[in-house]
C-alpha cells in the first residue's frame, strides 16, 4: 500500500514537471513571436522609401515616418515621381505670316484646362524641336493669352521653332487659381503637363523640347528641370528664387504685384508651410528638398541665363549665384548680362538677348 502511494506521489511530480514545462514553453513561442512582430514592425516602418509619402523631418534630418510629410508635394521627390500625361487640344487658328501659324489651343493639367498660344512654322518638316514659353508675373485678372511677350514668341517662332506660351492656371481663361510660383508646385506640374502635351503632337520632335521662363518663371523652370532632369534646354531671363535662401537675400522689388487677400486660401496655406517649417534655410532638411539647385547634380540638360544689369525688379545676384552654383558641375552652362533694358530685358539689349537664346536653342534642340 504505501508504496503504491509513493508511485502515485511520483507520477504526480512528474506531471507537474511537465506541465512548468509546457508553460515554459508556450512562454518562449510567445515572447519569440513578439519579437518578430517587433522586428518586422521596424524593419517595415524604417525601410519606407520616401516614395511612398512617409517621409518625416527631425532634427533636421529626413527618417522615414508611417505618416505623410505636410506640403511634400511642393518637393522636387515628388515632382519626379508623379506622372505627366497631357494632349493638346483643338488647334483654333489666331494669325498666319510668311515663317508660321499661330493657334489658340489648350490642354489638360491636374483635370484643369489651361490655355495658350502655340505656334507652328511652315516649312517642309515632319516635327520641329518646340518650347515651352512660361511668362513671368502678370496680375492674373489682367492676363490676357495674346498680349504681353508677343515680340519674344515671334523672335522664336521665326526662327524654326514650335513656341507653345502657355497660360498658367488661374490667369486669363485658364482654370483653376493662381497660386504664386515659390511656395507650390502647381505652375512646376502645368510646365511638365504643357511638355508632354508637346511631346504628344504629331509635329514635334519629343526628344528636342526646352524650356523658356522669364522672372518668377525662372523658379519654374530650373523646378521644372530639377523635376525632369533629361530636359535639353533651358533658358531664363530676369529669373529669381533658385536655392531659396537667395530669396532672403535679394527679395523682389515689384510695384505691379498685387498680393492676394488675406484670408485666401493661398495666403493660409503659405503661412502654415512657414508654421510648419520656418522660412527658406540651407540647414532645413524640408527646404533642401525643395530647392532646384539641390538636385543639379542629376540634370542632363544645358542652361543659358539672361539679366540686365539694371533690373530694378529682380537682383542680377540671383543669376550670378546661381552660375556660380553650376560653375561646380558639368551642366552646359551660359550667363550674359546687358547694361540696360530693364527687367524685360528691352530695347537694344532685347535682340542681343533673344539672338543668345535662339543660338542656344539651335545648339541643343538643333533646327
Amino acid at each position: 500500500m504505501q508504496g503504491k502511494i509513493l508511485e502515485i506521489q511520483k507520477l504526480e511530480e512528474q506531471e507537474a514537471i511537465l506541465s512548468k514545462l509546457k508553460r515554459k514553453k508556450i512562454l518562449i513561442t510567445i515572447v519569440l513571436a513578439v519579437i518578430i512582430v517587433v522586428v518586422l514592425f521596424a524593419f517595415l516602418f524604417f525601410s519606407t522609401s520616401p516614395k511612398g509619402k512617409t517621409i518625416s523631418i527631425i532634427n533636421n534630418s529626413i527618417i522615414p515616418s508611417p505618416t505623410p510629410l505636410p506640403f511634400r508635394e511642393i518637393t522636387i521627390p515628388y515632382l519626379r515621381e508623379r506622372s505627366y500625361v497631357s494632349k493638346l487640344g483643338e488647334l483654333n487658328k489666331y494669325y498666319e505670316n510668311q515663317s508660321y501659324t499661330a493657334y489658340l489651343t489648350s490642354y489638360s493639367s491636374d483635370g484643369l484646362i489651361i490655355n495658350g498660344l502655340l505656334t507652328i512654322p511652315k516649312g517642309s518638316k515632319e516635327k520641329y524641336p518646340a518650347i515651352v514659353f512660361v511668362h513671368g508675373y502678370i496680375p492674373p485678372p489682367q492676363y490676357q493669352t495674346t498680349e504681353r511677350y508677343t515680340d519674344y514668341v515671334d523672335y522664336l517662332a521665326r526662327n524654326g521653332f514650335v513656341v507653345f506660351k502657355i497660360d498658367l492656371r488661374g490667369h486669363g481663361n485658364s482654370e483653376g487659381e493662381p497660386s504664386g510660383a515659390y511656395y507650390s508646385s502647381d505652375y512646376v506640374i502645368d510646365t511638365l503637363n504643357a511638355y508632354a502635351a508637346l511631346q504628344s503632337a504629331s509635329f514635334v520632335d519629343p526628344h528636342k523640347i526646352g524650356l523658356w521662363g522669364h522672372s518668377m518663371a525662372g523658379n519654374v523652370v530650373m523646378r521644372s528641370f530639377a523635376s525632369k532632369p533629361v530636359i535639353p534646354a533651358v533658358v531664363i531671363w530676369a529669373g529669381a528664387v533658385y536655392s531659396y535662401t537667395d530669396f532672403t537675400k535679394y527679395r523682389i522689388s515689384d510695384q505691379s504685384y498685387q498680393p492676394p487677400s488675406m484670408t485666401s486660401e493661398r495666403i493660409r496655406k503659405r503661412q502654415q508651410l512657414i508654421n510648419t517649417y520656418g522660412e527658406p534655410s540651407s540647414t532645413s532638411a524640408f527646404w533642401r528638398l525643395v530647392a532646384p539647385t539641390n538636385y543639379l547634380q542629376d540634370i542632363k540638360g544645358a542652361v543659358e541665363i539672361n539679366h540686365a544689369l539694371n533690373d530694378e525688379v529682380v537682383n542680377v545676384g540671383y543669376s550670378r549665384d546661381l552660375m556660380a552654383l553650376l560653375d561646380k558641375t558639368s551642366i552646359p552652362h551660359e550667363f550674359y548680362t546687358y547694361p540696360s533694358g530693364g527687367h524685360n530685358i528691352s530695347g537694344v539689349s532685347f535682340n542681343e538677348a533673344m539672338a543668345h537664346t535662339v543660338d542656344f536653342f539651335k545648339k541643343y534642340l538643333g533646327n
